[in-house]
């Protein structure tokens, strides 16, 4: 456990830098974990962090028993609360689904039933069952980051659930915490648990996908896959991929060059083999489309000898080799100094690196584009859930909520959703499956 910064001395005890402290929740109470240094009294904790001793105590019982260990870590409320979380994920989906809809085990999975209004009776309904593969995590002692998204995601399905009933539907979720286990999506496919459902969501290994998509042809039902772009989709008939793949991303590219004629793209090169896949498609569908680029060696960028290859009088696009911005990153400096320089630069960039601090014009490609009106979601979720939105972008719990509503609509026969993050079109890939032809390119 790594301990707050504070300094302790004989004459004085200087003012904990809270902000270095790991936060954890518990019980829906925002707290930072303070690893107890020496010569330092519970008084002392408490006037460093602005809380009463007696908040210290609530949270800590075990101080009462036998009192401050150096070493030890407290827990110190923030004063901030959350949604109610436990460390249990598995935990956490069960009060998720009491809070949505009235829910029961059946072995690992839940079943569920959205609440439904009584001018049908249930006989006259028609049933909806719906599958949903996630990796919980529910094994786990501790919630990681991606077991929160996860269930961020989970909670925007149950919304999407509630919010599409009817009272000619009745809706049944399933949900199982496959994990990354093989085993585990292989043993639901060779057994009748999944006999009932007509459409299936999650999943987000690739290993996993191959499995339930032989299952899934085998009983002509829809796999909708959230979380991963390299599903070799053209022999996958009945699987929906919404993220988008390397040509998708270069055809839009090519399509926003093409209208932008005075563009002069300035392509960086390597003398190793480390282009990535997405960087080499797009100057394959580059010298398809006609579209001429000038090539720039690595080096003469590093070495600050690279105006040879831009064009004073045009905006210059830069290409770099490699789609992960830790590996362009140090070029990134050069750039600016040739903007600086009176050249009107533009980098191709990706949608992840809008959490980078990058001073440069730029476009991306992103399937997480539409800005519908939430009010109405955001007042289900506050009903349901009682906590706090997620902010991070792109959200997991939007996600969770267009792309369940979108494959309730692919059960009705449309191809086409109007999400509240995503906009999503399907587009058959030969006699193959389907990808997600909703993205644009965004300027920034």
């Amino acid at each position: 456990m790594i301990a707050c910064a504070l300094v302790v001395s004989l004459a004085m005890h200087a003012q904990t830098d809270s902000t270095s402290c790991p936060k954890d929740t518990i019980d829906g109470e925002v707290v930072y974990k303070y690893q107890v240094e020496k010569s330092i009294g519970l008084y002392r904790i408490g006037v460093n962090f602005g809380v009463p001793q007696s908040e210290i105590m609530r949270m800590n019982p075990q101080l009462k028993e036998r009192g401050l260990r150096f070493g030890e870590t407290l827990l110190i409320p923030t004063g901030k609360k959350v949604g109610k979380k436990t460390d249990d994920v598995k935990s956490s989906v069960m009060a998720a689904i009491n809070n949505a809809a009235e829910g029961k085990v059946v072995g690992d999975s839940v079943s569920v039933e959205t609440e439904q209004p009584d001018s049908v009776s249930a006989q006259d309904k028609r049933l909806v069952e719906l599958a949903v593969m996630l990796p919980f995590e529910s094994g786990q002692s501790k919630q990681t980051q991606n077991a929160e998204r996860i269930m961020a995601f989970y909670q925007g399905v149950l919304l999407a659930m509630q919010d599409s009933q009817n009272d000619r539907t009745r809706y049944r979720l399933r949900v199982y915490d496959t994990g990354r286990s093989e085993r585990v999506v292989n043993s639901l496919c060779d057994s009748t648990e999944l006999d009932s459902v007509q459409a299936i969501l999650g999943l987000a290994y690739p290993i996993q996908v191959e499995r339930v998509a032989e299952w899934c042809r085998e009983k002509n039902v829809p796999l909708l896959v959230p979380f991963i772009s390299d599903i070799d989709i053209a022999r996958q008939a009945n699987v929906l991929q919404f993220n988008s793949n390397d040509q998708q991303a270069a055809d839009s590219i090519c399509t926003w060059i093409k209208a932008h004629e005075g563009i002069h793209c300035v392509v960086v090169e390597t003398r190793e083999a480390e282009t990535s896949t997405s960087m080499s498609t797009l100057r394959d569908e580059m010298k398809k489309r006609g579209i001429a680029f000038k090539r720039l060696p690595y080096s003469d960028l590093q070495n600050d000898s690279a105006s040879y290859a831009l064009d004073i009088n045009r905006e210059n696009l830069f290409i770099l080799p490699s789609d992960r911005y830790q590996h362009v990153r140090p070029l990134l400096s050069h750039i600016e100094k040739l903007k600086n320089a009176g050249f009107r630069v533009r980098l191709l960039s990706q949608y992840s690196w809008q959490k980078e601090n990058i001073d440069l014009p730029m476009i991306y490609t992103s399937v997480f584009t539409a800005q519908g009106d939430r009010t109405a979601y955001e007042q289900l979720w506050q009903h349901y859930y009682g906590s706090e939105f997620v902010t991070e972008s792109p959200r997991y719990d939007l996600l969770g909520y267009d792309l369940t509503h979108a494959l309730l609509g692919w059960l009705r026969g449309e191809k086409q959703h109007q999400g509240l993050q995503s906009n999503i079109r399907w587009e058959r890939i030969g006699t193959g499956g389907w990808l997600n032809g909703g993205m644009r390119v965004v300027e920034k």
